[in-house]
């Protein structure tokens, strides 16, 4: 293979498709994931950096023999898009930092774009057609304008000489950087990318809505090197202000207007009814528990499953005046007795095995009217979904961060006679390709 053939894909077949060769490619339709779906000679290519409709440029990045597809950057845009911008940050791009993906992007098509990966994840994964239930953009989640100046919570990695940096795309290469455009400025403020973090693998940036923000360095295993503070956050609920305080490497949504967005639209799809039976599962802190356990009422009763101690700890000193709330510090499959599960893996992790069945929790009850779950980026799983629908709660409000994770888990509910009567998207990371859903499902036979 020559030079030349190398740089621009001249009389290259599929199998040619090597690390670093250039091709020039037709880019056809956009995937969940960042990057987008090109071919060359019957071999799929997942490109980065590009938008349908283009012809780029693309150099592989990643290729393995027998594979049907690999992955490359866009180093050339050879017919651009109209929805292309001028990159907002100067660490984005091909080689650079990973963390967004749609820098390049105009905000009303990334949102267009989330919508259709969504759409494409339900019927595709899950056999689902969601026209008429999705709308064409993801919505903007509460006060945001630029996609810009949003992320409460930021780790940035550290270098063997002490500079932070974030983390080029699939590698652990660590780009330097003196700036981070989506990070809120007060996080920024605190002089996280100006000092030098030696000792420290990496160092998370913290602005809570309520007080100073704060610095937590971490060595190995991600081990905090010294004590982790507290911090305080403030949610608009029906009922007024809200306040939580979590440990600052505690779970808690990153864009400040998530919450609130979150809270809403749960509260809409799940219409809790004063006196309601609720099951809050994956309820972290307790961020839709309480608004929740406030729907229900003390005449309702309220169990909110979560894995993590602190999480659960900070959920009930938020609910310490709601005694119709009982919290359970459990795995969620382990809560309903079942077998430990990993939904989004063909096979165990190495090294990990799965423990058998055990026993029901007892403050699991037999049946709810309502059911929220916000599982983690896996889904929940067949197993935790039949679990769900044997307690016959008639809604059932599923919140994810990943749409072939949603997917899956909205065909095992489907299965199990539910239909999908709802779905949003919300763009609460603006410029990388996350995107948060809340799809709501209905008993067919309730009343």
């Amino acid at each position: 293979m020559s030079e030349q053939q190398r740089a621009v894909g001249e009389g290259l077949t599929g199998d040619d498709l090597l690390e670093g060769v250039e091709v020039d490619v037709e880019v056809e339709r956009y995937a969940h994931g960042g990057h987008c779906v090109a071919r060359h000679d019957g071999r799929v290519l997942f490109v980065r950096h590009t938008l349908p409709g283009e012809r780029v440029r693309a150099r592989v990045t990643e290729s393995t023999p027998g594979r049907s597809f690999v992955r490359a950057d866009a180093v050339e845009v050879l017919r651009a898009a109209p929805e292309r911008v001028e990159r907002r940050c100067g660490w984005s791009g091909p080689g650079l930092c990973g963390g967004c993906d749609l820098q390049h992007v105009e905000l009303a098509a990334q949102r267009r774009l989330k919508a259709a990966a969504v759409a494409a994840s339900m019927e595709r994964i899950g056999g689902l057609d969601v026209t008429g239930l999705l709308a064409p953009e993801a919505e903007p989640v509460a006060g945001d304008e630029s996609g810009l100046r949003w992320r409460t919570r930021t780790t940035f990695a550290v270098d063997d000489r002490g500079r932070p940096g974030l983390r080029a795309h699939r590698s652990h290469e660590i780009v330097p950087v003196d700036d981070c455009p989506i990070t809120v400025r007060p996080a920024l403020a605190t002089g996280v990318l100006e000092q030098d973090w030696e000792g420290a693998l990496a160092v998370t940036a913290v602005a809570p809505s309520v007080g100073d923000p704060v610095l937590v360095p971490v060595g190995e295993r991600g081990r905090p090197l010294h004590e982790v503070p507290r911090v305080t956050e403030a949610v608009a609920t029906p009922e007024g202000e809200r306040r939580w305080t979590i440990g600052a490497r505690g779970f808690w949504q990153v864009h400040p207007g998530a919450p609130a967005t979150l809270v809403s639209a749960v509260l809409e799809a799940a219409a809790v009814q004063p006196g309601d039976r609720v099951l809050d599962l994956y309820c972290g802190a307790g961020l839709l528990t309480l608004p929740l356990a406030e729907a229900t009422g003390d005449g309702g009763q309220v169990v909110g499953v979560e894995a993590a101690g602190p999480a659960v700890d900070d959920a009930r000193a938020a609910l310490a005046e709601h005694p119709w709330v009982a919290l359970v510090a459990s795995r969620v499959d382990e809560a309903f007795g079942l077998a430990r599960t990993d939904p989004g893996r063909r096979r165990p992790r190495r090294g990990r095995t799965r423990g058998g069945p055990r026993a029901r929790h007892d403050l699991l009850p037999p049946t709810a009217d309502v059911v929220v779950l916000d599982p983690p980026r896996e889904g929940a799983g067949a197993a935790v979904v039949a679990a769900i629908a044997d307690l016959r709660p008639r809604t059932v409000v599923h919140v994810a961060c990943d749409p072939a994770a949603l997917a899956r888990d909205a065909a095992a509910f489907v299965a199990r006679g539910y239909e999908l009567s709802a779905l949003r998207a919300f763009d609460a990371f603006p410029m990388t390709h996350h995107v948060e859903c809340v799809a709501t499902f209905r008993r067919a036979d309730a009343v």
